[in-house]
């Protein structure tokens, strides 16, 4: 008897378990409130000129919201927040051009890739005037930045494991070291580096032509959460079917013209 009532509270355990990690795609259609995580990069999130956010993932989740039937629900946090933000449930899933890698997936769970991206170099045209190839920047005399808790951070600590890594806590700040020819290099994901070629073409460029390492992002939800996951595995599939996803990427990571129709903007984060 006791063996009986012992597994019938194992199963119970075990159903209450599953639906207390499946509930989140249910209670978003029942609530008609879907919350995001977001974090400001350039072109994925940036505040506009009216206080709201704009960029390339700002379109993905509108469109995801509209077509799921719900009011989006936009919550920014500093990047390094973004998954505790997401697992401690204060948001239903991130959108905010994040990297997918296996580190990442041991805490939560990642939708199919919806984009390509990489990590670039842009280099101070004055401080590398004398560098010929990557190899001469992996001095103790040659200063890189990134910025903290990225992939490109842990990249540039391989690859150049003998220069001075400089972290910044801020995209923009990293951005103005460069700019200002404070560090040697930049390294970042795109297009912030091919961004800040085009804008300050006489202080910085790009000193490669291939990405230093390729990836691709990726939606986030929570461990468990297999409806949500599917309906936008689903999502995905048919936006990047029809050409939508290609189109809105084009868009914002191919040129500089979304800058005419969403000026004023501001970042403080990359994306990975």
């Amino acid at each position: 008897m006791i063996r009986v009532k012992l597994l019938f509270c194992f199963i119970v355990l075990i159903l209450f378990s599953n639906s207390a990690y499946t509930d989140t795609f249910n209670r978003v259609l029942k609530s008609g409130e879907l919350r995001v995580g977001i974090s400001l990069a350039e072109p994925w999130v940036m505040e506009d000129r009216n206080g709201g956010f704009t960029g390339f993932e700002i379109q993905i989740a509108e469109q995801l919201a509209k077509d799921m039937g719900v009011q989006l629900k936009l919550k920014a946090v500093d990047w390094e927040d973004l998954i505790d933000t997401l697992v401690t449930k204060k948001v239903d899933i991130i959108i905010a051009g994040l990297a997918i890698t296996p580190s990442r997936a041991l805490r939560i769970n990642f939708s199919n890739a919806y984009a390509n991206a990489g990590i670039w170099i842009a280099a101070s045209m004055d401080k590398t005037k004398h560098k010929e190839s990557l190899n001469d920047l992996n001095n103790a005399n040659v200063t890189i930045g990134v910025v903290s808790n990225t992939v490109s951070e842990k990249l540039a600590k391989r690859i150049f494991n003998q220069a001075q890594i400089k972290s910044f806590v801020k995209t923009d700040d990293a951005k103005n070291a460069v700019i200002a020819g404070k560090i040697h290099a930049l390294i970042s994901s795109s297009p912030i580096p091919q961004f800040l070629a085009l804008e300050h073409p006489e202080k910085v460029d790009v000193p490669i032509d291939k990405p230093l390492l390729g990836y691709k992002t990726g939606m986030a939800v929570n461990k468990g959460e297999q409806e949500l996951l599917n309906y936008l595995n689903a999502w995905i599939t048919a936006r990047d079917a029809e050409g939508w996803l290609s189109a809105k990427h084009k868009f914002w990571f191919d040129s500089l013209d979304w800058k005419n129709e969403h000026d004023n903007a501001s970042t403080n984060r990359p994306n990975k």
